[in-house]
């Protein structure tokens, strides 16, 4: 405790000291957020004024599209403007609400994947319930308790994080990842936040097992349908949601759980990466933008004819 100091502002980790290679970045990282930015977008435009799309599973959709909006735009500007301004710095209070933001979409979007394979489970395996149990009550009472369940999950950490005293602020990690922060605390606080990270992944693991759980049934369905087209709607649908997890949830507990060196390896630093920024990136392109229903709400939207045959439309999608 003698060492304690007043942290005012933390400096994050730069991925280079090469100014020419710190623009380079700032490009790269403009591109990935804006890519992010405009599929996301598409999505909730799409599902928002095409009333064909006003169905539980496109409501999911468009509500997982706003939580990946969310969880880049928490992240991305702040590298950018890091980048560009060859800075490291970021204030305490903008270092909060990165961990309560970030956390708040991560676990909402996690969340919402769950609520997404019970609702695929009800569709392919109980298709004659699917609309009395996925009524609109029931999908907007799911996705608000996804929302706020996400929200207090990223107060909570927050709190633990951040009750106790911090010794230095340099942090390790290319934005406010709370296992670097915790090294950087000067009493035993936090202990509270190792039991609450202990009990996240306690409820994480829960939620992946009901979800194998749910996969294997809807595999086991499909497999004995008769029609190979349909066979092939099944696993298009949720294949790619299947695989959205797994990587999450992998790489996002190499990240958490993993023991830390005092300074990043590049595999760390790739486990973050993957888990912060590709789900959010590849979520558009491998689950929604491959969709047919959307590819022609999207072309009427942009008034597209014939859309497959539009560079920019391909490029797109």
């Amino acid at each position: 405790m003698a060492n304690q100091t007043s942290v005012s502002e933390f400096l994050l980790l730069k991925f280079s000291e090469d100014r020419e290679l710190q623009i380079l970045l700032f490009v790269v990282f403009l591109v990935v957020y804006l890519a992010t930015v405009t599929g996301n977008l598409l999505i909730i435009t799409a599902v928002a004024f095409d009333r064909h799309l006003h169905t539980p599973m496109y409501f999911f959709l468009m509500n997982l599209a706003m939580q990946d909006l969310g969880q880049v735009t928490v992240i991305i500007p702040q590298m950018i403007i890091n980048s560009l301004m060859n800075t490291q710095h970021i204030s305490f209070s903008g270092c909060v609400a990165q961990v309560v933001f970030f956390l708040f979409f991560s676990a909402s979007d996690f969340s919402l994947l769950t609520v997404m394979a019970y609702d695929r489970y009800l569709a392919i395996c109980n298709p004659l319930q699917y609309e009395m149990v996925m009524n609109r009550q029931a999908c907007i009472q799911m996705v608000a308790s996804v929302w706020v369940t996400g929200l207090f999950y990223g107060a909570l950490h927050a709190g633990g994080t951040f009750a106790s005293p911090f010794c230095s602020n340099v942090v390790n990690q290319f934005f406010c990842e709370i296992p670097q922060l915790l090294k950087l605390t000067c009493s035993d606080l936090y202990l509270i936040e190792i039991d609450v990270m202990a009990l996240s992944a306690a409820v994480g693991l829960c939620c992946f097992i009901f979800i194998l759980v749910t996969y294997v049934h809807i595999f086991s369905t499909v497999l004995r349908m008769p029609s190979v087209q349909g066979r092939q709607k099944a696993f298009s649908t949720c294949l790619p949601h299947l695989t959205v997890i797994s990587v999450f949830l992998v790489t996002g507990s190499l990240a958490y759980l993993k023991p830390k060196p005092n300074i990043p390896s590049h595999l760390d630093l790739a486990f973050s990466f993957m888990y912060s920024m590709v789900p959010p990136m590849m979520n558009p392109l491998i689950y929604s933008m491959k969709n047919k229903e959307i590819q022609v709400s999207l072309s009427k939207l942009l008034c597209l004819r014939h859309p497959s045959k539009n560079i920019i439309f391909n490029f797109l999608l």
